[in-house]
């Protein structure tokens, strides 16, 4: 029976929604703050660099006209520096994965997700009228190559996240091979934290047709704001997601500090530095347990108190923090703790042993 619009867009909001953080802005105005500590977004807390603000400062002047449609500077670039793969870019990790789902799912496809994650796959998923099936984590929060398998064998598209959001576990790159070996359908493999980890899934490419490898300017390069994403792709799904791709959708200011940001990789090199130490500090000096991972956050469990408590009474001494509330498959004691900048991570391990 064909389905009415009304109960596709009822389903689309079962959910809820995406949940976002809190506003720095409004917990400064409630508390009395100056300056809040933002550390629940997983943002880069520095400025992009010179190069990429002097690019999009030049980029802006050519604005009246549309951009390039094929991103072909942004690519060339991306290619000079991780090799000729083929390359798809969007208006962030969530264009990307948009165009992906739009490509891929029809009404009533099965998509897999590996689970607790972040929460978009389910909702861009369910968007496109497709069936998401959440496989839970394992010990550790690792993903169970044998569950995921049973449960995606036979699914169009299936999503894993590695370094994971928020937990910040790292698949190994053989449990990904192994998986890719068992699955007729395609996996997304979001590497939004990848350059903060020490695993490197790019040579997947070549050995497996069924692998899209999706990343980010957000985090690393510092350009949230500009909504930057991009993706590996098998060289006969390219054709596919320009097709499914929503015209002109990643503006030329964008994809210029972009390419300014790929010239500056010294840039990258401090805050990844940066982030090292001050993950190896949270793990070493937070009270509570840290589960170890790979990317520019920690989640911390604070049980017995809830991560909605944890989170108000961090608000008031002027930390912002992420619950982890939201995340399907999640316990309710937990926080995510992004790496910010030194003051901000001293205000927080000041604020965490007085909870």
């Amino acid at each position: 029976m064909k389905p009415s619009p009304r109960s596709l867009v009822r389903s689309c909001f079962l959910d809820g929604g995406y949940v976002f953080a809190e506003k720095a802005e409004d917990i400064a105005a409630k508390y009395g703050f100056s300056e809040v500590a933002r550390l629940a977004s997983n943002e880069n807390p520095s400025p992009p660099s010179d190069a990429a603000q002097a690019a999009a400062a030049e980029a802006i002047l050519s604005c009246n006209r549309y951009p390039g449609t094929t991103h072909e500077e942004l690519i060339e670039k991306l290619q000079e520096i991780y090799g000729s793969y083929p390359v798809v870019a969007g208006a962030g990790m969530d264009g990307v994965i948009e165009t992906v789902v739009r490509a891929l799912v029809t009404y009533g496809d099965s998509v897999v997700v590996s689970s607790p994650t972040f929460s978009f796959y389910g909702l861009a998923v369910t968007a496109q009228g497709g069936m998401v099936e959440y496989v839970p984590r394992g010990a550790s929060y690792a993903v169970d190559p044998q569950s995921f398998i049973a449960a995606a064998w036979d699914a169009k598209l299936s999503f894993i996240c590695s370094p994971n959001n928020p937990t910040g576990t790292v698949s190994p790159p053989e449990d990904i091979a192994y998986i890719l070996e068992n699955i007729n359908g395609i996996l997304f493999l979001d590497n939004a934290y990848v350059e903060f980890s020490d695993v490197d899934y790019l040579p997947l490419l070549g050995r497996y047709e069924n692998l899209i490898i999706g990343r980010t300017m957000s985090k690393v390069y510092g350009l949230a704001g500009f909504r930057v994403g991009y993706a590996f792709v098998p060289e006969w799904f390219r054709p596919c997601y320009l097709r499914a791709e929503t015209p002109f959708a990643l503006n030329a200011v964008s994809e210029a500090a972009a390419v300014g940001a790929l010239s500056d990789p010294a840039y990258a090199d401090r805050y990844i530095a940066h982030v090292t130490r001050w993950r190896r500090r949270f793990s070493e000096e937070i009270p509570y347990p840290v589960a170890p991972g790979g990317a520019n956050f920690v989640m911390i469990d604070l049980d017995p108190l809830t991560g909605r408590e944890a989170m108000d009474a961090l608000a008031k001494k002027g930390v912002l923090v992420r619950s982890c509330e939201s995340f399907p498959g999640l316990g309710e004691s937990f926080i995510r703790v992004s790496i910010g900048a030194d003051w901000e991570c001293e205000r927080f391990l000041s604020a965490i042993v007085s909870l």
